[in-house]
């Protein structure tokens, strides 16, 4: 087969697999399955396994992963940041970084502790595995998140939080075991590690990324509305500022992802000022055509809901695609690993003791319910996130007694979950949302009726 014919060949596929999401979109959404499911079953028939028109050696290719999963990461980064629209004051803000900062401490110190005593690894080993699976994914757990910006739900609330912040700071986990392995400077008592890896990338990260998402979307805002200008072009003001953000931290040695979902963050935040929703602006323009989307996108009063619009759905657009591309990719990569027994134990040990186990202790004295506990404690889906750093270190010289396992493992990981997690997200968030109005009900049925008023 030519090249040509093979580009053919490659163009009906993807549009088969596009306009197939979105004949049969909505009839997913009402069944036991996810679209992250389809687009595996999709890579293993495209891969070695089937007509091997997709084969992502991971032994070979390293490099070229690395970069197509770093940059769908930045694009689920982004856009987690841009759901999150509750002030940073508002106290549901402390559930996700208890999820980040403990519960993702305890997941990584967990699977080391099982990695040493269980498989075998060495310390810095064991870390490291910690970190490739520690961070949960914002992309494939859409159907867990946010309804909107405005979603005060604990617990859609604490995962699309917990999935966009810790994506960047597994990072120093990660780093961590490369260090240990003599792959990557700690310094003396590993104090290069704690100050530059951990406080100063993590801390510059998210300054860097508020301020610039803060300022780009003030001046944004400020043309439109005072001068008629920067109009059109959303598209390219959410690529630029994920670009900008991610080149801008990274040269001063800071985290990129977290100054990423920081500049989404900030974004958001530029638009509450207006006191009109997306949702309003997106039905007057329907309602009033052209000229009321001219007028909407310079009016002081719509102009930050009209921007925040626009970016949003851009970037849900850009979610999807990166969804497609990586989850294709790792179906297609299942066909270069071997999984044996302690594989698939390890596997549910994470997923039914690891992860349950961290939730709750990190959780602990929270008012959370008992549904919302369960929930968050079964809905750490691995993703984009694990395939990343699962690259990222083999690029960094993983030794070759390690990469075969580390690949067999992460890529068993993220299989399972989006299959585990595939099935059971539409009955159990269906059952919650039940069981939440009959609460609701319950509720106010218990409010005593004032004296005068009829029941």
């Amino acid at each position: 087969m030519n090249d040509a014919m093979l580009f053919a060949l490659w163009a009906i596929i993807i549009g088969i697999l596009l306009i197939g999401m979105v004949l049969f979109g909505s009839l997913l959404k009402r069944l036991p399955l996810s679209t992250a499911m389809l687009y595996l079953l999709a890579g293993v028939i495209l891969g070695p396994a089937g007509f091997a028109l997709l084969t992502p050696n991971p032994l070979l290719h390293g490099l070229l992963l690395e970069r197509i999963s770093e940059v769908a990461m930045l694009i689920s980064l982004f856009a987690a940041g841009l759901k999150l629209g509750l002030p940073l004051a508002d106290r549901l803000w402390r559930m996700p970084l208890r999820l980040v900062f403990i519960s993702m401490t305890l997941t990584v110190a967990l699977i080391a502790l099982i990695g040493v005593y269980g498989l075998g690894l060495s310390l810095g080993a064991a870390i490291l595995l910690g970190g490739i699976l520690a961070p949960t994914d914002p992309v494939l757990a859409s159907d867990v998140q946010v309804a909107s910006a405005a979603d005060r739900d604990w617990l859609r609330f604490s995962l699309t939080g917990e999935g966009g912040f810790n994506d960047g700071a597994a990072l120093p986990f990660v780093l961590l075991g490369l260090g240990l392995l003599g792959l990557h400077e700690l310094g003396p008592w590993g104090w290069h590690w704690l100050a530059v890896e951990v406080f100063w990338a993590i801390g510059i990260g998210l300054l860097l990324g508020a301020l610039l998402g803060t300022l780009v979307g003030k001046l944004v805002v400020y043309l439109r509305s005072r001068h008629h200008e920067s109009l059109g072009l959303d598209e390219f003001l959410a690529l630029g500022l994920v670009a900008l953000a991610y080149g801008v931290a990274v040269l001063c040695e800071a985290n990129g992802f977290l100054a990423v979902f920081a500049a989404g963050l900030a974004l958001q935040r530029v638009k509450e000022r207006d006191k009109q929703d997306g949702a309003g602006v997106a039905g007057f323009v329907g309602l009033f055509g052209q000229q009321a989307q001219d007028d909407c996108t310079t009016d002081p009063k719509h102009a930050s809901a009209y921007m925040m619009q626009g970016v949003r759905g851009f970037n849900e657009q850009l979610e999807r695609i990166a969804e497609v591309t990586v989850v294709l990719v790792v179906g297609a990569m299942l066909a270069f690993i071997r999984v044996d027994t302690s594989v698939l134990v390890f596997v549910m040990v994470l997923f039914v003791l690891v992860r349950p186990l961290s939730v709750w202790l990190g959780l602990l004295g929270t008012d959370f319910t008992g549904d919302q506990r369960r929930l968050i404690g079964w809905f750490g889906i691995r993703g984009i996130g694990s395939v990343y750093y699962l690259m990222f270190a083999i690029s960094h010289g993983l030794p070759s007694p390690l990469v075969e396992q580390f690949i067999a493992i992460t890529l068993t990981a993220v299989t399972a979950s989006i299959l585990l997690h595939g099935f059971s997200v539409t009955p159990l968030m269906a059952l919650y949302d039940r069981r939440k109005a009959r609460s609701k009900v319950q509720a106010s049925r218990l409010i005593p009726t004032p004296r005068g008023t009829k029941q």
